[in-house]
């Protein structure tokens, strides 16, 4: 039996919510890094510089950075999205 609820076809609803390892925000020159998930702290801590610089939680990026940074999450299987 097929329920009538178009978010039941959906496949989604609205509690849920995709999960994504980093909110990416474009601020100009500067791309700020957010991280949502114990993933995005661990792969913070384990492979950004001490001396990297941030903006409340979030990893600032120069822009020319930003393109390698997302390979590198991708390579180890972590998701942004551009919020």
């Amino acid at each position: 039996m097929k329920s009538s609820s178009t978010f039941h076809t959906a496949g989604s609803s609205p509690t849920e919510k995709p999960v994504f390892d980093f909110a990416v925000r474009d601020e100009g020159t500067i791309w700020l890094f957010t991280p949502q998930t114990a993933a995005a702290f661990d792969f913070l801590s384990e492979h950004i510089q001490e001396d990297a610089q941030y903006f409340g939680d979030s990893l600032a990026v120069e822009h020319r950075y930003v393109y390698d940074l997302l390979v590198g999450l991708r390579e180890h299987g972590l998701k942004a999205v551009r919020g």
